[in-house]
């Protein structure tokens, strides 16, 4: 026989075997898209971009949030056969605002624990955008070279 015990504000149901072995009678609720506090992600039912989805970290918002919408929005709705390869200088643009607020946009490669010593790992005089992909005449991605790495 199953039975409930109140602890605080925790509820605790002890179910027996007889309990689960019978068919729930738990009616489900369609989930309804109009509803306003559905969470809908990170593309609405419309295909638009939600802008206020937690995923995007806050980065839709804040010093860089109209370059970063740009760049998205193009890569988001890029028809090339390389998605996104029309989006180069939207992300360049985004990427040269977050080099100007290193304090909010901290760069990936500044990590703590990097190994260290050797010459494979000393620093290069080059700046992020150097790295960048750019692309071929034939649309397929190619890495840039640093010359300063060479």
């Amino acid at each position: 026989m199953s039975y409930c015990k109140q602890e605080g504000k925790d509820r605790i149901i002890f179910a027996t075997k007889e309990d689960h072995e019978a068919p729930s009678d738990a009616e489900l609720i369609e989930d309804d898209p109009n509803d306003p506090y559905e969470d809908p992600g990170l593309i609405l039912p419309n295909g638009d971009i939600n802008w206020n989805c937690p995923c995007l970290g806050g980065m839709a918002s804040g010093p860089c949030g109209q370059q970063f919408k740009d760049a998205f929005s193009c890569f988001h709705y890029s028809k090339e056969e390389v998605k996104g390869s029309n989006c180069v200088e939207n992300f360049r643009s985004m990427q040269e605002c977050m080099q100007k607020y290193p304090e909010l946009y901290p760069n990936e490669n500044d990590n703590d624990s990097a190994p260290s010593g050797g010459a494979d790992n000393a620093p290069t005089e080059s700046t992020s955008a150097d790295s960048l992909p750019t692309f071929s005449p034939d649309s397929t991605p190619a890495a840039t070279e640093n010359p300063a790495a060479s």
